[in-house]
């Protein structure tokens, strides 16, 4: 059971493998693009190409949904950022129901640990794996295991290592649980929360630090993207670089305090300067500084706001 990108190689890791997928479950094709042309996911992409039966259903409580998953006789579920299970679905299999999450539980419980362990600062996350219970990523868990974050790491790099490494976790959880090596415990520690991201969130606030900044800015992106305004328009910041993490001067909080033709060029935060490295205008395609400066014209001292 998954729907994006990041499940595909979890799926791709059991399809090579020695246990059967009976079937693959995901959301219902959505409209996507200018044409809003009915799109799949990434997973039932995947299934097809595999020759897979795949069960999209709209409610997960449809007692023809419910059917259909018994027909299977599946010994087990496996999920991978899919949606929250009601209890008739995760209690149906005789060895339970596991699922991958993008973090070190109890760590970022939630919708994006990704992006949250990146705008903390964090210098290192992880996968998990637990078993399904009715809160919220607060099964027992089963295995995990641990990938540093370097200071420049985008969310989009992340998600593609953490998909990589879970896929392996997960296939190995899979084992373990198959010849009864395993044994589920439960979550210790410091719980934190990982909500779906706001555009509140996004909109970047120069009174801040450099590094929160800066961090802020690598967690999301490449998407949804932190953003600013500049000459009245939207501008997405997807690339920064912190030059000074102390450097304080009240009055140019948000201002260009050093620019050239050929880029970089400087802003004044609430404490340090940050340079702005790739950008993505309104209605543009996404460009290095370089690129934005031959067809922007920007000053020193204009000012990026949040409104």
């Amino acid at each position: 059971m998954g729907t994006p990108d990041f499940a595909v190689p979890c799926f791709k890791k059991f399809l090579s493998g020695k246990h059967e997928i009976v079937a693959v479950v995901t959301v219902p094709d959505k409209p996507a693009g200018r044409g809003h042309k009915l799109t799949a996911s990434a997973v039932k992409r995947a299934a097809l190409d595999a020759g897979l039966p795949v069960l999209q259903p709209e409610k997960l409580k449809d007692p023809g949904f419910i059917s259909a998953l018994k027909s299977f006789n599946a010994d087990l579920f496996v999920v991978v950022a899919f949606r929250i299970l009601p209890e008739d679905v995760f209690s149906l299999p005789p060895a339970g129901t596991i699922n991958l999450h993008a973090s070190l539980l109890p760590r970022y419980r939630g919708a994006a640990p990704i992006n949250w362990a990146l705008i903390n600062g964090e210098s290192k996350t992880g996968v998990s794996t637990f078993f399904i219970e009715k809160n919220i990523d607060t099964g027992h868990l089963l295995l995990q295991d641990t990938v540093p974050i370097s200071p420049d790491m985008n969310a989009g790099e992340l998600h593609d290592t953490l998909s990589i490494v879970g896929a392996e976790l997960l296939y190995q959880t899979v084992e373990g649980v198959a010849n009864h090596s395993l044994r589920a415990f439960p979550q210790k520690g410091e719980v934190t929360l990982a909500p779906k991201l706001s555009k509140e969130l996004c909109l970047i606030d120069w009174s801040n630090t450099a590094v929160n900044i800066h961090n802020l800015v690598r967690g999301l992106s490449p998407f949804p993207s932190a953003f600013t305004f500049f000459n009245g328009k939207m501008l997405k910041i997807l690339k920064t670089k912190i030059v000074s993490q102390d450097q304080v001067n009240k009055n140019n909080i948000g201002k260009i305090i050093r620019c050239d033709k050929k880029g970089p060029f400087y802003i004044q935060t609430g404490k340090g300067l940050i340079s702005i490295m790739e950008v993505k205008p309104e209605g543009k395609r996404t460009m290095t500084i370089a690129e934005f400066l031959r067809g922007y014209p920007v000053n020193v001292f204009d000012c990026f706001s949040g409104a």
